[in-house]
């Protein structure tokens, strides 16, 4: 079985590493990238939708970004414990109509002893923005420590 370092248990800063790398491929929107850091039979919640699996997870994908157009993400470790992290996040995005979004949310993750996410549960709230309000633009910039915006 292939390894995706840093492995469980998770420190303090392996777990910060897994997490912006998590952010990092996420912002790259390549479903085919993303997908292999999750396990072949990888169980997913994201809102109301449930996944399974790689071959599910780039369908998912290619399907969200589709539609969330200029998507740009921002990740934050939120806690940890062995092999499962929690992190908050926000993404903005615009529709297919010009309507730009942020979209705010926690996800818990459990991974395997290779390092491949066994289980991914995703709560998203959603929220109209003028591109004006706008704070994400494009991947994380070097000057970032880590801190998302405020959730506001």
């Amino acid at each position: 079985m292939t390894s995706r370092p840093p492995l469980p248990p998770f420190s303090l800063e392996t777990a910060r590493e897994k997490v912006q790398a998590a952010e990092d491929a996420w912002n790259t929107r390549d479903p085919e990238r993303v997908a292999l850091a999750y396990t072949e039979d990888s169980v997913w919640r994201n809102r109301s939708e449930f996944v399974t699996g790689r071959q599910e997870i780039v369908a998912f994908l290619t399907r969200k970004w589709e539609r969330e157009l200029d998507y740009a993400l921002r990740k934050e470790l939120w806690s940890f414990h062995e092999n499962r992290i929690a992190v908050r996040f926000q993404y903005e995005c615009h529709d297919s109509s010009g309507r730009w979004w942020r979209s705010y949310g926690n996800e818990l993750w459990e991974f395997t002893s290779e390092g491949l996410m066994s289980r991914r549960e995703a709560s998203i709230n959603d929220l109209a923005i003028e591109e004006s309000e706008r704070r994400i633009h494009g991947p994380r910039p070097s000057n970032e420590h880590g801190q998302l915006f405020p959730l506001r």
